[in-house]
């Protein structure tokens, strides 16, 4: 029988992770062998994740694959208040290391059947006695599927070590629960063909493991911070931009002050031309033919960004203060800004003086908000 999956098997089981996560919302997730992290990959989009943490035992395969996890144009020029640090390393799940303590959600797909007997019980007792997560999502082949499977005689790769039926996953996952004090629940991915199901179950087999509260007849293992030990070797580390990092937000503050006061300043200026008598009523005051003050509170009111930004008023006028690139009035209640830098010079009708920074900044809005949707439309497709 021609059995396919659609979507394919990988993304199947892939997307089960997904909306576990949606549902759960951890916050530190573990993948282990994670190979060409693309579960990774998708995880990143989740913004209840603070830390993304991939581990697989050949380096090289990370490394080809790594920067695939760094932040892309939009999160620099558009970040926001979620915090996200992404972390690979080198190194064999049969090794404790004491940065993998204490994750919320421990992710191992298709991996356990590579691994000797012996290796699997290492295994057992690094995951669920020394690392100890909340929830630990193991999915593995059916061996009892293999009849639909054509050309497969033993098992489904040549590097497995064996694989699975059912009752023998389910014996090998209460023994876990009771050794190391988790529940389990049973589910899959891969549906047989129609009338099927009941007798050989899901091509691959999934066990999802929680952990339980008061853990007294389990054998977790007791270390002593003196004998942690960190075997793994870091390949690649990237904290991704966030407003919860004063210097990003500080960065990004004056970035809308300075492009809300240039349009504030441009609306007076269209008005008063047009003879519009109240333009003043606006905010910004020009001086003396060449500066035009825009006051902080103007600017509070007309921007939003500036006062979510900003948190208060207070707030604003302190982040200004010592901003290099921002000039403040004397009594620091506005923001200064020439009156000509972006438009016609006066007495020089023949040969305007257009500025360069702002046109530069025009096409840099224009191209943002144009990687932004394609990023957004991109993120919808995948996920």
């Amino acid at each position: 029988m021609d059995l396919t999956f659609s979507p394919p098997l990988h993304k199947q089981r892939h997307q089960f992770v997904v909306d576990f996560v949606k549902r759960n919302k951890p916050k530190k997730v573990v993948d282990l062998g994670c190979g060409e992290c693309t579960l990774l990959k998708m995880l990143k989009f989740h913004h209840e994740i603070e830390l993304l943490v991939g581990v697989d035992v050949n380096g090289a395969k990370v490394k080809k694959r790594m920067h695939g996890l760094a932040p892309i144009s939009t999160d620099y020029l558009e970040p926001s208040y979620d915090q996200l640090c992404v972390e690979l390393y080198q190194g064999s799940v049969t090794q404790k290391d004491a940065r993998f303590k204490g994750f919320d959600l421990v992710t191992s797909i298709e991996l356990i059947e590579h691994l000797t007997p012996a290796d699997v019980e290492l295994f057992s007792e690094v995951v669920f006695g020394y690392m100890t997560p909340k929830m630990v999502i193991i999915s593995t082949p059916n061996s009892e599927f293999n009849i639909f499977m054509p050309g497969v005689s033993c098992y489904r790769h040549s590097d497995h070590k064996f694989e699975w039926t059912r009752a023998e996953f389910r014996s090998w996952a209460m023994k876990v629960c009771l050794d190391y004090g988790y529940e389990v629940e049973f589910t899959g991915v891969g549906k047989a063909p129609q009338g099927q199901q009941e007798a050989v179950g899901f091509c691959t087999q999934i066990g999802v493991f929680y952990q339980l509260w008061g853990r007294d007849c389990c054998k977790t293992l007791l270390v002593n911070d003196a004998e942690d030990l960190f075997p793994y070797t870091l390949l690649y580390r990237v904290n991704y931009p966030s407003l919860c990092d004063n210097n990003i937000l500080r960065r990004v503050l004056v970035s809308e002050v300075l492009y809300g006061a240039e349009k504030l300043k441009n609306r007076w200026m269209e008005e008063q031309a047009d003879g519009i008598c109240d333009a003043v009523a606006l905010g910004p005051v020009h001086h003396a033919g060449e500066i035009v003050a825009v006051p902080l509170d103007v600017l509070w009111s007309c921007c939003p960004k500036v006062s979510v930004l900003s948190g208060s008023l207070g707030n604003l006028k302190h982040l200004l203060m010592d901003e290099p690139n921002i000039k403040l009035s004397q009594d620091s209640s506005a923001v200064l800004i020439n009156h000509w830098e972006q438009g016609i010079a006066p007495n020089s009708r023949d040969e305007p003086v257009l500025s360069n920074k702002k046109a530069q900044q025009d096409s840099l809005i224009k191209k943002l908000k144009l990687i932004n949707l394609i990023t957004k439309i991109v993120i919808n497709l995948y996920l």
